[in-house]
């Protein structure tokens, strides 16, 4: 069943402290002012060979208040639950608006800040899509789950250690602006893992880690009614480690690749995810992971990638870590076009952004990880589209005489306008004439954007698309850490170059 607003987070003086804030902003001559409390608890637990090794449990409670004061931004946040102290924020923050406003003046812009319109969303509330709040559940059971696992994975032969951890976070926040949108808003998300190291008799060593991504769920993602089979891979992960150790050398050069979304999901984030971001894509974001090739002047005109590649931006995927009701700014979430057949077609907007390049209407991309911070433009659920009648990740394999097939996620990098890049994973596969060959070790593949994508000869069918993500996408300064998920199917791209990164190392 779905479920409510927690009663605790309702009892707070929510519509009060935004009311006070709203009317003093308003009559210090505010043009927008928008007030944001939320509490956010974060819980973790880690276990070191079925032992506890840490945790943690904290809640953050704050609220803030936003204005555009004379085409600029102020904004100050506080944690005393009064009217009273709400006002004095709302002054802060108007304060901090004219104190801006001169130092822009001293800089010679006269740029100033406008507001995409948006609909009136009046008493509105969502709740994330989830059976089992984690935090219902005794911490106990959950410490006694991962030890469990861990125990499993350290009886089998050749795993030395194990780590195991989870991360959950219950999130409520309450959102009111000047225009008249209030909304309440609550999501559940959940982050587990566990990676078994095997060491060898000459002390070399190398690891493995569940595939299982992160998710909008609750506990019965952890249980097997959450659509991962937990049994299944951890029985396989032995086998799976024993067999990397005993892999050889990737021989460099090009191959065909067969990537599966354990894998992909990341390519798509750091590839297409960041330089879709328009307050990148326009240098308005630099210092924190650059700006991005896809310019502006690109849109309707870059080709991205092969006909086939069609990505969309999502804050309405269920389970998506990015996925919600309303963004910070009072945004309705929407699902739209980033690549379509290929070409640029959208980007990822907030408010100010959507209203400076004049696209109409947000897409909902504003997102703030605490009370205490700004809202800036974050990324949605970014996710590549299977082809409804698309083939399965066996009959894409089938369709390579010489080539890789890759799982899961590992390192990557990328330069700081989301251009060249480099990527490798859990595990590689070499591919013969259409069959999996054993694994291979100390690979990378490598990659131009728009040659990488266009490169991208076939993607799977529904059957094989899998929402995976991260809980830590890094932006802003200061920093903020938002969670984001990536939907794709298993692909096939041909002629990639692949490096050793043994030999690389080496070299360096």
């Amino acid at each position: 069943m779905p479920h409510e607003i927690d009663p605790s987070f309702l009892a707070l003086p929510l519509r009060p402290l935004a009311d006070a804030a709203l009317a003093r902003a308003r009559a210090l001559g505010a043009q927008h002012a928008d007030f944001r409390l939320e509490r956010v608890r974060s819980a973790s637990w880690r276990l070191r060979d079925a032992r506890p090794a840490g945790s943690s449990d904290a809640t953050d409670l704050g609220y803030a208040v936003r204005v555009v004061h004379n085409g600029t931004w102020g904004f100050a946040s506080g944690v005393e639950l009064t009217m009273d102290a709400a006002a004095r924020v709302a002054s802060q923050a108007v304060a901090m608006a004219k104190l801006s406003a001169k130092i822009i003046a001293a800089a010679g812009s006269d740029e100033r800040v406008e507001l995409a319109e948006e609909p009136v969303h009046s008493e509105r509330t969502w709740v994330s899509s989830y059976d089992i709040d984690p935090f219902e559940v005794p911490d106990g059971e959950k410490s006694g789950l991962l030890a469990d696992w861990s125990e499993r994975l350290l009886g089998a032969e050749g795993v030395a250690h194990v780590d195991a951890s989870l991360l959950t976070v219950h999130e409520n926040k309450f959102y009111a602006d000047s225009a008249g949108t209030v909304t309440t808003q609550q999501r559940v998300r959940l982050h587990p893992q566990v990676t078994a190291v095997a060491v060898d008799e000459d002390g070399g060593f190398d690891s493995l880690r569940t595939l299982a991504p992160p998710a909008g769920r609750g506990w019965e993602y952890l249980t097997g009614a959450g659509g991962w089979d937990w049994d299944a891979e951890l029985a396989q992960m032995p086998s799976l480690l024993a067999e990397k150790m005993r892999a050889p050398s990737v021989e460099p050069g090009a191959y065909d690749l067969v990537v599966d979304p354990s894998n992909l999901w990341l390519t798509i984030h750091e590839s297409i995810g960041h330089a879709t971001e328009l307050d990148r894509a326009l240098g308005y974001e630099a210092a924190y992971a650059g700006t991005s090739f896809a310019t502006p002047d690109l849109l309707g005109t870059l080709k991205y990638g092969s006909e086939i590649m069609n990505v969309t931006g999502d804050r309405t995927a269920e389970h998506g870590l990015a996925t919600i009701g309303y963004d910070d700014e009072g945004v309705a979430a929407q699902s739209w076009d980033l690549v379509r057949d290929g070409v640029l077609v959208g980007y990822q907007t907030d408010r100010r952004i959507a209203r400076l390049m004049d696209l109409g209407r947000s897409n909902g991309c504003a997102y703030a990880d605490s009370p205490a911070h700004v809202p800036v433009q974050r990324m949605a659920n970014v996710s590549l589209q299977p082809a409804p009648d698309g083939p399965s990740t066996q009959e894409l394999i089938a369709g390579v005489e010489r080539g890789i097939y890759v799982v899961g996620d590992r390192s990557w990098s990328i330069d700081m306008q989301r251009y060249n890049f480099q990527f490798t994973g859990q595990r590689a596969y070499a591919i013969r004439n259409g069959r999996l060959a054993g694994q291979i070790r100390d690979f990378a593949y490598q990659g131009i954007t728009p040659e990488f994508w266009g490169s991208m000869e076939a993607v799977g069918g529904p059957q094989t698309y899998v929402l995976g993500g991260a809980f830590n996408c890094g932006k802003a300064q200061p920093g903020q850490v938002a969670s984001v998920s990536h939907g794709c199917p298993s692909a096939l791209f041909r002629n990639v170059n692949i490096l050793n990164t043994a030999e690389e190392a080496g070299a360096a």
